[in-house]
């Protein structure tokens, strides 16, 4: 295991901004957010301009890109399109992970797995695996479901992020049917009414998660994903997540 941080923990300040507080808070690892509202590029940027992308992925100083995460607006092939741009600059980056989001709910269980086996198959053919964010108000949240997601797309592997369990919940959920399939983690500290808190003042257990994901030889990024907060120094937070995570490997 290593620790990494997304870029949406910099998404107010300009992508070398962001990329250079990282590096001086001692990140190597870098996950990058394509996402339309708190990434540094969009899914259409991927579209219209790949290589201009390309180039600025390239250039992250000391930094190591280990995945990208795909948040779109778009539908149908217009998402397609998009996916397989994002692809394209996985492999190019020789990233192995892409995480995207499941659909909301209410959408059909059939519909939803055929979608999922389609970008399965999109991504094998640039060496990449997809990886479903466990998240409320989406399909993936239910553990239940995300693992029958996996069983049904051969190769689909799960993005965890524990906050989703903590925060507003109605029930508690157990995570044993999709341990064996995270493949990647994101993590900050939750309370049940505040999804973001200050370090060591939430409940997710970071010591009980790597210890269950331990079971299933999880080696892959401990990914910090957290968005400035108005009067919280957010350098100092960063810097003691980290070291908090890198206490427990």
């Amino acid at each position: 295991m290593f620790v990494a941080a997304t870029t949406r923990c910099f998404c107010d300040r300009p992508w070398e901004e962001a990329i250079e507080q990282l590096a001086e808070l001692e990140f190597w690892y870098l996950e990058i957010m394509i996402h339309e509202e708190d990434g540094h590029f969009t899914p259409q940027q991927l579209v219209t301009d790949l290589n201009w992308v390309l180039a600025r992925c390239r250039d992250t100083s000391r930094l190591t890109p280990i995945a990208i995460s795909l948040d779109s607006r778009a539908q149908g092939q217009e998402y397609l399109r998009e996916f397989e741009a994002c692809c394209r600059l996985a492999s190019a980056l020789k990233v192995v992970t892409i995480t995207v989001r499941s659909a909301e709910l209410g959408t059909p269980f059939n519909a939803e797995v055929e979608r999922l086996v389609t970008l399965v198959r999109m991504a094998a053919v640039q060496g990449v695996k997809v990886c479903l964010l466990t998240e409320s108000g989406r399909m993936s949240h239910d553990p239940l479901n995300a693992a029958t997601f996996c069983n049904y797309a051969r190769g689909l592997a799960i993005t965890l992020d524990p906050s989703y369990y903590v925060y507003k919940v109605d029930k508690q959920f157990k995570l044993d049917p999709i341990l064996p399939f995270v493949r990647h983690l994101r993590l900050r500290d939750t309370r049940p009414d505040a999804f973001q808190v200050r370090v060591g003042q939430g409940q997710i257990e970071y010591g009980k998660i790597l210890s269950l994901l331990g079971r299933y030889n999880y080696d892959r990024a401990l990914c910090v994903d957290m968005k400035p907060l108005p009067g919280v120094d957010h350098l100092a937070e960063l810097r003691k997540i980290r070291l908090l995570l890198e206490s427990l490997l």
